[in-house]
């Protein structure tokens, strides 16, 4: 008897879906056909392809999302996922060096091929789309191109600017809304009303560079807590620096935080809400990198399960729609009044044009889609360089793999220095971060961050590919001085 009629028809089904998932003829994040649709196709019960996508489930080839249907998940992991750095047990003053500087720096030479930004470039957003609504802004408007702006923003942006939270799973107040000059001048708005100079801050181990800059600017004090390159932020870890340490605010990347990609499961943030309430502790939640998220669930943030004001909600747009818009905006909760009053002495407000533009875009019936497709143009580089990695980076090298976003972690096997390998690569005009800048006590001196984002051509690939190159090279040569 053939084997094929011995095996069960819904096993048969989920087998060749699995083959198009695995060789990417279904492409992450894309939607599977409907249950009703995919039975009438084959031929079969709507039972049998209930079967067959409850096996692609168990093989984690796709999920489903509630009242929307089955999707493409992220492919199995072929690769080792970082370790988990070690807790580090006192604050530490802050230092940034020339290192971080220069790579995060925008001074670079045009010729230099860069894996430093994970911000998309032109090419994978849509600068017409922007024009047109300043254009439109402008026009309706053009009486405000001779007036000051209020300092909170427009009232118009602000109420769009609620309506979109609400697909972040929040509720709230276009009043208590403050629109700014981006997302990282809302986090030192938040810091500067949460702390005083001297203050200790935890923070995620590795984290973003930006945030060293404002701790160092704001004379306070960094805690490290270890950061699981899947799950997050450590809450035992944060309790226990709780416990032990007058910690006054935290800075967290719940979603795809940078470097690490990873996403805080909900009953962890639901915790961490309640853990800031218990302890009075200000949490400044950067919800940046929201929208490229592959699924709903993962964009819902801490502040929606916030009910004591402790949680303080940054955002942007300069990820997804338009760097040059230069607009940001944050709930402070509880720190609200004093938000704002530093906002008025320090800044004033910025272009209510560009915020009526920034209004009109988030509120366009094509805002979804536009999402989708740029969660899908990432997605696909992000494929390119893991398989790079994989093929042409030493054995042992251990790579993120995160559900959306632009960024990759990688661990390099510990004989070898990331800072070495950066200034060898400099000679060569290729740009790479070391993990090193990623962190205030010097860690990760193993590990380079890498961005798929900014002006991407082919020639980005090919350096990948020297990159690894060297990388073997350096370590190859470390064995033989060790030897």
């Amino acid at each position: 008897m053939d084997a094929q009629e011995t095996t069960p028809l819904y096993l048969q089904i989920a087998a060749q879906l699995a083959e198009l998932v695995r060789n990417g003829t279904l492409a992450r994040g894309e939607k599977m056909p409907s249950v009703r649709e995919l039975a009438r196709q084959r031929g079969v019960a709507q039972s049998t392809v209930v079967q067959a996508y409850h096996w692609l489930e168990d093989a984690r080839l796709i999920t489903a999302r509630p009242r929307s249907g089955f999707f493409v998940a992220s492919r199995p992991v072929n690769l080792p996922e970082p370790t988990i750095p070690r807790p580090l047990r006192r604050p530490r003053e802050v230092s940034v060096d020339w290192l971080g500087q220069r790579i995060m720096g925008h001074a670079q030479p045009v010729d230099m091929v860069s894996f430093s930004s994970g911000t998309p470039g032109p090419d994978m957003l849509n600068p017409d789309r922007v024009r047109r609504a300043v254009v439109r802004a402008v026009q309706r408007n053009r009486q405000l191109l001779c007036t000051y702006p209020t300092s909170a923003g427009h009232p118009e942006a602000r109420r769009a600017l609620a309506r979109y939270a609400v697909g972040l799973g929040c509720s709230l107040d276009p009043e208590n809304i403050l629109i700014t000059g981006g997302c990282m001048d809302s986090i030192a708005l938040c810091l500067r009303a949460a702390t005083q100079p001297g203050d200790v801050v935890a923070l995620e181990s590795p984290t973003h560079f930006s945030f060293l800059e404002v701790l160092q600017g704001l004379h306070l004090k960094a805690l490290e807590i270890p950061t699981h390159p899947r799950h997050g932020i450590s809450l035992d870890a944060l309790q226990l620096a709780l416990d032990t340490q007058p910690v006054k605010a935290l800075m967290v990347v719940p979603t795809l935080s940078n470097p690490l990609g990873s996403c805080m499961p909900q009953p962890e943030r639901r915790r961490l809400a309640q853990m800031a309430s218990r302890h009075g502790m200000a949490v400044i939640e950067d919800a940046i990198y929201n929208d490229l998220a592959e699924s709903d669930e993962m964009r819902r943030t801490v502040k929606s399960y916030d009910t004591t004001g402790h949680v303080m909600l940054c955002d942007s747009f300069s990820k997804t729609l338009a760097p040059g818009l230069r607009l940001g905006w944050v709930e402070a909760g509880r720190w609200t009044e004093q938000l704002r009053s530093i906002k008025d002495m320090q800044a004033g407000g910025q272009s209510a044009v560009l915020e009526l533009a920034l209004a009109d875009l988030i509120n366009q019936s094509g805002h979804a889609a536009a999402m989708r497709q740029l969660r899908a143009a990432a997605a696909a580089r992000l494929d390119g360089v893991r398989h790079i990695i994989g093929a042409h980076f030493p054995s042992g090298t251990r790579v993120s793999d995160p559900p959306g976003g632009m960024l990759l972690w990688v661990e390099l096997p510990r004989a070898l220095d990331s800072v070495q390998l950066h200034e060898a690569c400099l000679a060569k005009n290729i740009l790479v971060a070391p993990g090193t800048v990623f962190s205030a006590s010097g860690r990760f001196r193993n590990c380079l961050r890498i961005g798929v984002g900014s002006d991407w051509t082919p020639s980005h690939l090919q350096a990948l590919r020297t990159v690894g190159d060297m990388a073997c090279c350096l370590l190859a040569s470390t064995g033989r001085k060790a030897a």
